[in-house]
């Protein structure tokens, strides 16, 4: 019902965490830590309000059920905030927590290196559910006694007694070895005290996939809902090892092994329209911009088609060209670049060496780099040592 992510991503992902996060409202913060709802999470309520409303024709009892909803999430952000505290001891930093109709996401800037961490970090979320049906089940043994506490009326009818079930059930799905779910992540964490890490991640990610199969089949058999935490589970576990190869072979590499070499620049008192005649001309579609001699910005593709769309094209480039977007020098590490490239949502950034702009990386560049890397992987061949990496 949650999910944890590391702050790097995967390169094709950054679509999704901005539907996430450009969709959500802010509502506080908690140990320093933003809590977001997703606007779906109103519909949720909303949804549950009508369906209540519907069933038992008795607004007092389907306000109820919504208050239930909001006690219920109020766990997964308890949970999610597990997650954060440990990490934080770690030294590592959540960047927020946001509640989405399926759980929370819990936006760690990174996972933790070191297998021992992961597992505490994994575990503490799971462990704070723990400690939430343990005292459900306190009061509920004050209320009706220890010997009724868990009885078929008790945990069915009453409230306290559904959130306890809910919980023992967040624990469950949680714990099952299989990313995305907690679980997968401690399974994965014991796996590295013996394996590498991407070793560890692919057998992991297995398990993962083969629960997924097993709960597709029995969800065509029996509930249909199965099949969808079939597609949840093998999909987190297929993403989340690949983003750990993604990781792995970007180690080490600087950005300059996989820039684009080969590419023009535009000034910051450029027309749109010669823009567009550029992009007309080749296949480069990211442009660094120019002015007084140093790099000022990158005109985008999707910006230059917006401002035409906008009746723009005698506009300077300057006017709606990204100014966010820091460059690098070709000596950092790709792998750092391209977190900073998701983070500050600018999917294309001007390389550098001693002031003068070498060349450009975008995402999509970037990801046929590692697809050249994995094909020479097949051949047994290091693309670093290739020429591939041969120096502008």
């Amino acid at each position: 019902m949650r999910r944890l992510h590391n702050g790097t991503g995967g390169l094709k992902t950054h679509t999704v965490k901005e539907f996430v996060m450009s969709w959500s409202f802010n509502i506080g913060r908690i140990f320093g830590i933003s809590v977001n709802i997703h606007w779906t999470f109103l519909m949720l309520l909303g949804w549950v309000f009508v369906s209540e409303l519907a069933a038992k024709d008795n607004p007092a009892m389907a306000a109820e059920g919504v208050i239930f909803i909001l006690v219920l999430f109020g766990c997964v952000v308890l949970h999610e905030l597990g997650h954060a505290l440990t990490a934080r001891t770690y030294g590592i930093k959540t960047r927020d927590i946001t509640l989405l109709p399926i759980g929370g996401v819990a936006r760690l800037e990174r996972m933790p290196e070191q297998p021992i961490q992961e597992f505490w970090v994994a575990v503490a979320g799971p462990a704070v559910n723990v400690v939430i049906a343990a005292f459900l089940a306190m009061l509920l043994a004050l209320s009706v006694g220890v010997q009724h506490v868990f009885t078929v009326p008790v945990l069915t009818e009453s409230f306290l007694g559904r959130l306890l079930i809910v919980n023992i059930a967040l624990v469950v799905f949680n714990m099952l070895p299989a990313f995305p779910m907690d679980g997968g992540r401690v399974f994965r964490a014991l796996l590295a005290t013996r394996y590498d890490y991407v070793t560890a991640t692919e057998t992991a990610a297995r398990v993962g996939k083969s629960m997924a199969i097993g709960f597709g089949i029995l969800g065509f058999l029996t509930n249909g809902f199965l099949v969808f935490i079939a597609l949840f589970v093998y999909f987190g576990a297929q993403q989340e090892a690949s983003q750990v190869r993604m990781k792995a072979t970007m180690s080490g590499v600087p950005v300059s092994d996989a820039m684009i070499r080969h590419f023009h620049t535009l000034h910051d008192d450029d027309s749109l329209g010669t823009a567009a005649g550029e992009l007309l001309a080749g296949d480069q579609q990211d442009f660094p911009v120019i002015a007084a001699g140093k790099c000022v910005g990158i005109l985008t593709r999707q910006d230059l088609l917006d401002a035409i769309a906008a009746g723009q094209l005698d506009a300077p480039v300057g006017q709606v060209m990204h100014r966010n977007c820091r460059t690098v020098c070709d000596t950092d590490p790709l792998e750092s670049v391209v977190s900073a490239m998701t983070d500050q949502q600018c999917y294309a950034t001007p390389v550098v060496r001693h002031g003068k702009i070498v060349g450009v990386v975008n995402l999509d560049n970037i990801q046929e780099w590692l697809a050249i890397q994995s094909a020479l992987r097949l051949t047994g061949r290091s693309g670093n040592s290739s020429p591939l990496a041969n120096s502008v």
